[in-house]
Order: C-alpha cells, then structure tokens, then sequence
C-alpha cells in the first residue's frame, strides 16, 4: 500500500505549483481524512489502497482547473469550516475583514438587527450570529441553491439567530428597518481579465459580475440603504482593491456619513462603509 509521503511526493510533481505541496496535504486532508498533523508527524504511515485510488481521482480534477474547495466540499473561514459547492462563492480570507468591522460597531451583547445581501456560502452572515448571539441576523441571497448551501451551514454549526431569505437584495427585507447592512456583493466587471484566472472560472458568474464597471450591484445596495437602515446604522461593503474610491464617493452622494474606507490583509482597500446620521 502507498505511504502518505509517497503520494504527497506524486502530487506535488503533477500539481507543479507554488503551494503545490499544501494543495497536495489539504486534499489529502479533504478526500481521504488524513489529518495534517498526521501527515506531518507520520508521513511514512501507509493509506489504503481505495484511498489512494480516491485521491488521484481527486488530483485529476485539481488538474483539470475545479477548485480545490470545491473537490473536497469544504473552505475554513473565521472560525468555521464551511460547506462549499459550485452554487457558492469560494469564501475569502480578506472577507474576513467585512466580518471584523461589523462586530467593531456591533456591541457584545447587543440585540441589533442586522442584514447580509447575497449571502452566498452563509460565511459573513454566520460568523457574525456566531459572534453576537443575542442579535437577529437576516441573510438574503437570489439563488436558491445557494440559501440552501447557506442553511446547511448554519445548521451544521447550531446557529439558531439567523434567516434566510430568497430575493435580490433588500427585496425580501420588506421595509424593515437595520441596525448594520453588510454585503460582499459582485464586484467584478464583466470584460475583467481576471475572471479566466485561478478558481474564478469555475465559480458562479452571478456572484462575481457586476456590469460593465463591476459596480452595478453596489450603487443598488448604496442607493437603497436609506430605506433600509436605523438612524445611527451602519452600510458595510466589500469591493475590488481599485474601487474604493468610486464607492465611498457613492456613499457620500446617498448622504451617509463617518464614511471610511479599510485595507485587506494584503494592504488592498477591500472594504467601506459609512452610517445614515
């Protein structure tokens, strides 16, 4: 029978990459529940001979360009490991940011109201009830299958202060009112070069594309807001690295204030926001 480490040596000679030895342990890890620790403490422990078999089948879709997450089912984010199919957004490290300046605003035991638009996986929607559990957050997205995706995440982790609705935007919101708005919505614009590369090609075009400009979906979220939102609260977006000018000029012109714009992990400007006075 094959040892970890002989395998881990064959994938990453295939896989050829820069992390092609991560890749090579996290779908290891996904397909065959082999532990990283495990494979890194006993990399000459062997594997059957059907697990094998299971994760060369697995590195020939790695190698035909689907996303590692997708392979495995799974991505971590925040605290979480979530769900993930092809219906569904890859969740992001710097998305984790959007989550970090909602619970700045969002006081420990506060029992805010609190909307996500177009929620995808569930990610910013569930870390954020995960965080502030005497709050309601209400979780909105136009694809069913991705609500459905979402909904299993929620289940999967025990979170109960959380809804989920089917529309587009703030449509199923039905004029209630919000204590903070966030949204990581399309941002990308629709002849942008970098949709053929790395996983995006495989990912859902609704949740990337945004009009010719990529700013389509956040004028909407923007212009509409004011509806939306308590006096005091809070519009939180996530957006490409070269549009946060654009986008706080938008948040200005709608007449929200404290308007303010936050870099990425990488330094990028990711996300901006501002509150209705």
């Amino acid at each position: 029978m094959p040892r970890i480490i002989e395998l881990l040596d064959e994938a990453s000679a295939i896989l050829a990459s820069a992390d092609a030895r991560m890749e090579s342990m996290q779908l290891l890890e996904g397909i065959c529940a082999v532990s990283l620790s495990r494979q890194y403490s006993h990399p000459d422990d062997e594997v059957s001979v059907a697990q094998a078999e299971r994760y060369r089948s697995a590195l020939k879709r790695r190698l035909s360009g689907e996303p590692l997450a997708y392979i495995t089912g799974m991505r971590g984010f925040w605290d979480m490991d979530l769900q993930v199919t092809p219906d569904v957004l890859i969740p992001r490290p710097d998305t984790e940011c959007l989550v970090e300046e909602a619970l700045e605003r969002i006081p420990h035991d506060a029992c805010w109201r609190i909307a996500d638009l177009g929620t995808g996986s569930g990610a910013v929607a569930i870390a954020i009830a995960r965080e502030r559990p005497q709050s309601q957050v209400t979780a909105t997205d136009i694809s069913h299958p991705a609500l459905a995706v979402a909904e299993q995440n929620a289940m999967a982790l025990a979170v109960s202060n959380i809804n989920f609705r089917a529309g587009s935007w703030y449509q199923p919101l039905q004029q209630e009112k919000f204590d903070l708005i966030a949204s990581n919505p399309p941002y990308i614009r629709a002849d942008d070069p970098h949709l053929q590369a790395g996983d995006l090609p495989a990912e859902p075009s609704l949740a990337q594309v945004s009009g010719h400009d990529g700013l389509e979906a956040l004028r909407q979220i923007i212009r509409e807001s004011i509806t939306y939102l308590k006096p005091a609260g809070w519009l939180l977006l996530e957006h490409g690295y070269e549009q946060a000018k654009e986008v706080t000029v938008m948040l200005a012109d709608a007449g929200l204030e404290a308007v303010f714009t936050r870099r990425d992990y990488g330094g990028n400007d990711r996300v901006s926001g501002a509150m209705k006075k």
